[in-house]
């Protein structure tokens, strides 16, 4: 027998399915409603601790939630573990937001709050709902899907723009290449994309361009009280 794939078997309990969706929503909005500010941190699963790359987000997540910034990941290993981890040692709310996959994906221990998604849709909007900012580490299809559709839902104003923040230059050179002497120029998306994107190397310049921002918005928010 070949392997049920979920999206092709919905005919088969339709209904039902749209309880078990409105349940998972419901679940999400409950237990994430009191973290901002938060930062969604996205990137590989494959990254081992000893990994460069590993030890800079944990790096990132730790003095973000100095200053007061919960953290969010996808809850798994690598990016997500190594994520979890800084928030967690810096005494912060540390979100995992897990999902359940035919190779099951065990949440890592390292978060305070946890949820865990039969459905990758529902996760993807906890995940973009409740951040301040998102910082994109290294990472493979997943991360690609995660960075584009966050790209799309603020350049098609679904969502306020919000950092979007690409850590490590070497890694996504050739992506933003492709980008601009490919889909650019051929009209296909418009400079102003670009303002949505920056690219960052070091922990400080992370760090700085999510804590200015913030305070921006804290500054806008009050004159508009005020008025």
């Amino acid at each position: 027998m070949p392997p049920g794939y979920e999206i092709n078997d919905l005919i088969k309990e339709d209904s039902w399915r749209m309880f078990r969706i409105i349940g998972e929503l419901v679940e999400g909005f409950d237990k994430l409603s009191n973290i901002e500010p938060a930062v969604t941190i996205y990137g590989s699963a494959r990254l081992k601790p000893g990994d460069e790359d590993f030890k800079l987000t944990e790096e990132i997540a730790n003095r973000l939630g100095r200053l007061g910034f919960g953290i969010i990941t996808g809850g798994g290993p690598g990016v997500m573990e190594a994520a979890n981890k800084g928030a967690l040692e810096a005494g912060v709310t540390s979100v995992g937001l897990n999902i359940t996959l035919p190779e099951e994906q065990v949440c890592n221990p390292y978060t305070t709050k946890s949820i865990t998604f039969n459905h990758f849709f529902i996760r993807k909007v906890m995940l973009v709902k409740y951040a301040t900012a998102f910082i994109i580490m290294p990472g493979g299809m997943g991360t690609l899907d995660e960075v584009t559709e966050v790209l799309t839902l603020m350049q098609t104003g679904k969502i306020r723009p919000f950092p979007v923040i690409l850590v490590n230059s070497k890694f996504w050179n050739g992506f933003l290449d492709w980008l601009k002497n490919d889909v650019l120029t051929r009209g296909l998306i418009s400079e102003d994309d670009f303002t949505l994107l920056r690219v960052c190397d070091k922990v400080d310049e992370v760090v700085e361009a999510v804590q200015s921002w913030y305070i921006k918005q804290e500054l806008v928010g009050k004159k508009a009280i005020l008025k």
